[in-house]
């Protein structure tokens, strides 16, 4: 029997037309959405809404549908309280659907219609960067170098220089599709010859040059700029006359600035990729940017700082993901191993493989020879080490090469030192010189040497006496202090073929053999391939050049001093014979000498940094050219490429002044303006929303650490610095100088369209006009100097202000 139905009313019910279901309103049902109230109840409802400036948005409004939304199931709710994960992508560009096949001509060109503007901008940039460029028939500045070392290329003879090879292999390569022979010394000043197709170089590597305005271009766009703001930054890559006028030479700047813009952009691409990762176009991105970072830092070891702004960037990107409980340990792991190999892995092939195509192609011997090891050098064409007899005898005449990274060889001079004994200088030098020769001959207490006599080879243990054929003197040692390592003891050259003491025995003390491993106590000194150290007799010290240069009066060249230390893992006590000459002895075996590649490419980069670091400034000579870190945000200083005559075409490396100033001040701006959203935030009010939120802070990340990381090195560094040493640094001012344009007038909501349009107008107009009116410095000025009054601008009245800055100089 079934029971009565029992009619319960709780309240009237309502239905839906497209549902089977009723509807149920129950007694305690909001009708309307709640929000919690942003002021305690003390509080005036006036006071309250002044909290909210403008209408607040959905914070998910900008984020793809088809994005995979934060699920808890199958989690444990207890330990990891459900939170409203947030996908992090709205702060770069907002992701587009793709358009759907073109069915006309015209429908296709609507569909690209966005590309019209880098389009016109590329080819301003053509005419700008390719205009009159061969009006100058003298070589400029450091054309000197990078010319010179392209000619190294094409005569295939090994050089040395303080950068990577990429960007002089390119300069190799545009005088080979140019028709060049590399027979042109390219000195300083000197005209080129007709033979010389000087035009048809600067014109391809002023291609990297004018890649760069679409790269700014499609990089405002990728950060999710306003087309306003991205006009802006194609505008001020194109206009900066430093950038023209550097990337119209035959000069590593250009591809330096190439490979910095694309790295910047191939980043910003990959970061629009990360709400579909491991997706074909995150995978691609995700490796051209290692690509990118590899060939930068291939061109100039300066692109270790963009390399540092990516680095930055994906440690923060791995440590949000690291707290995103949606990501399981297996996806936290191919995260981690997809940046190891696309950002570390993929960069580090690049430039070890540039380094492996600069040995392969540079197989002759050259000028760069003594920077490299005895082994190596043994290996190249025209060298005669191979020749050199192989077992070392006393009465042998050779030179001795430090095994240190970056040593020289053992030289010695005329010159002496002018503090401490006032004896002969003994130095390392990095050049082949007849001063790098020393003879081995018997100490003082045994038989003189007779060439007529009977061999005697020189083996560990053995005491020797190594003597200067140049100068006469002596290799000795005494307990005066080093001139710049002072807790080591001098070397120095003293008395001569039968003048001495026992301050100049040396014992021959064997480390092992490269090719033998360890000797035995009547195994030979073999050329090239045994490690040895020298021990004093007197003073149990070791001969030892770690890179320590001397001032001026020592050239600039290596201290060799007498190290009390003994340590055994001391690569710079480490020696090897170089060269051998012995007519009493046969030749060598060339099959015994072979140098590993890793070895070499370490070497090299050592020598370079070493060179590097070397470069510092002179107390003793102004340079007129060098110019202070802190003279480039706002262009105190420029420089001058090219003599100053009034016959010949001049040049001046500065920048446009409204480009620099702008960008030097919007640093400070964005930082001022983050300073106080945060105490806004602080004190609850909502000046925007989530995602104006994020890319205010995604893009002024990007500019103001960009920015920091290329500029502060330079004010720690010791080296001599330039006013182009700025110009990577000056993009992210660039960057920053757009972005804040466009936070506080092309993209607020206050400013009408006219307001924005004139706005644009006049910063375009002011940019423009501060280009032609400064061309000249990268067009070249012609005539007198004093005929263009209108570039001296050393004093500068801001008559609206009341002001007076001095000191802005051309």
């Amino acid at each position: 029997m079934r029971p009565s139905a029992v009619a319960v009313d709780f309240g009237q019910s309502q239905y839906s037309p497209d549902s089977e279901y009723e509807h149920v309103t129950y007694p305690h049902a909001v009708t309307e959405q709640q929000h919690l109230p942003l002021f305690h109840s003390s509080m005036a409802e006036e006071k309250a809404r002044r909290r909210v400036r403008g209408p607040v948005h959905n914070d998910n409004e900008h984020i793809p549908a088809d994005y995979d939304q934060y699920d808890d199931a199958g989690k444990d709710v207890y330990n990891k309280p459900n939170r409203n994960v947030r996908p992090h992508i709205a702060s770069g560009r907002i992701p587009q659907p793709p358009p759907p096949p073109p069915t006309s001509i015209r429908e296709f060109l609507m569909q690209n219609l966005e590309h019209l503007p880098p389009i016109i901008y590329t080819l301003l940039s053509c005419w700008s960067r390719f205009h009159n460029i061969g009006a100058s028939n003298v070589v400029v500045w450091d054309e000197a170098h990078f010319g010179k070392f392209g000619s190294h290329y094409l005569k295939r003879e090994f050089y040395f220089d303080v950068h990577p090879p990429l960007g002089k292999m390119l300069v190799g390569l545009v005088g080979l599709l140019a028709g060049y022979d590399g027979t042109f010394e390219f000195k300083s000043g000197e005209v080129y010859p007709s033979e010389v197709p000087y035009v048809a170089m600067r014109v391809m590597l002023a291609t990297f040059g004018v890649a760069m305005v679409p790269l700014g271009w499609y990089t405002a766009v990728e950060l999710g700029m306003s087309w306003w703001a991205c006009h802006l930054t194609a505008l001020m890559v194109l206009c900066d006359v430093a950038w023209l006028t550097i990337s119209r030479f035959i000069l590593l700047d250009a591809m330096l600035l190439f490979f910095t813009f694309l790295t910047v952009f191939c980043f910003t691409k990959f970061h629009n990729q990360q709400y579909q990762p491991f997706s074909f176009d995150w995978w691609l991105w995700l490796f051209l940017t290692g690509y990118s970072i590899g060939c930068v830092t291939s061109v100039k070891m300066v692109g270790l700082f963009v390399t540092a702004l990516i680095g930055a960037y994906t440690i923060e990107d791995l440590w949000e993901k690291f707290g995103d409980t949606r990501l399981t340990i297996h996806e936290q792991a191919k995260h981690w191993a997809a940046r190891v190999f696309c950002l570390i892995v993929v960069p580090i092939l690049v430039f070890m493989a540039s380094f492996k195509i600069h040995f392969m192609v540079l197989n002759h011997s050259g000028p760069g020879d003594a920077q490299m090891s005895s082994l190596f050098q043994a290996n190249l064409v025209g060298n005669d080490f191979s020749q050199n007899p192989l077992d070392i005898a006393f009465g042998s005449k050779l030179t001795l090469k430090n095994m240190g990274w970056g040593g020289g060889l053992l030289h010695s001079h005329v010159q002496t030192y002018p503090v401490g004994s006032n004896q002969q200088q003994v130095t390392c030098y990095h050049y082949k010189d007849s001063n790098n020769d020393w003879t081995v001959l018997p100490t003082w207490d045994e038989p003189a040497y007779n060439p007529n006599g009977e061999i005697r080879f020189v083996k560990d243990g053995d005491f020797v006496r190594l003597s200067h054929p140049s100068t006469g003197r002596n290799l000795h040692s005494h307990t005066v202090l080093a001139p710049v390592t002072k807790l080591n003891y001098e070397v120095s050259g003293y008395g001569n073929e039968t003048v001495g003491d026992v301050h100049d025995i040396w014992q021959v003390e064997v480390v092992d053999d490269i090719k033998r491993g360890k000797l035995g106590a009547e195994d030979r000194v073999h050329s090239l391939t045994t490690r040895l150290r020298f021990r004093h007799n007197q003073l149990g010290c070791y001969l030892r050049a770690a890179n320590a240069v001397l001032p001026q009066w020592g050239f600039k060249q290596v201290e060799v001093s007498c190290d009390k230390e003994n340590n055994p893992a001391d690569m710079h006590t480490y020696w090897n014979v170089e060269s051998h000459w012995n007519d009493r002895l046969p030749s060598g075996d060339t099959k015994f000498y072979r140098s590993p590649f890793l070895r070499d490419f370490w070497h090299l980069n050592v020598a370079m940094m070493t060179s590097n670091n070397a470069l510092v400034p002179d107390p003793d000579k102004e340079d007129i050219l060098a110019s202070k870190p802190l003279d480039w945000p706002l262009l105190h200083l420029g420089l001058r490429m090219c003599g100053w005559g009034d016959q010949q075409l001049k040049y001046y490396l500065i920048g446009t002044p409204v480009i620099w100033w702008g960008g030097t001040i919007s640093l400070g701006v964005a930082l001022l303006a983050f300073v106080v959203y945060m105490l806004r935030w602080q004190r609850k009010y909502q000046d925007m929303d989530l995602r104006e939120w994020e890319h205010f802070l995604y893009v002024g990340k990007v500019a103001f650490f960009g920015w920091l990381f290329h500029f502060v090195p330079f004010l720690i560094m010791g080296r001599v610095t330039y006013i182009h040493h700025y110009l990577p640094t000056l993009y992210f001012s660039v960057l920053m100088l757009a972005h804040v344009l466009d936070h506080f007038v092309f993209s607020a909501r206050r400013l009408s369209d006219r307001t924005k349009a004139i706005t644009f107008g006049v910063i375009a107009f002011v940019i423009v006009a501060n280009f032609w009116w400064f061309r000249g410095v990268a067009f070249g000025i012609d005539g007198p100097i004093n005929q263009h009054r209108g570039l001296k601008w050393r004093e500068v009245r801001l008559r609206c202000f009341g002001l007076y800055v001095k000191g802005f100089a051309c």
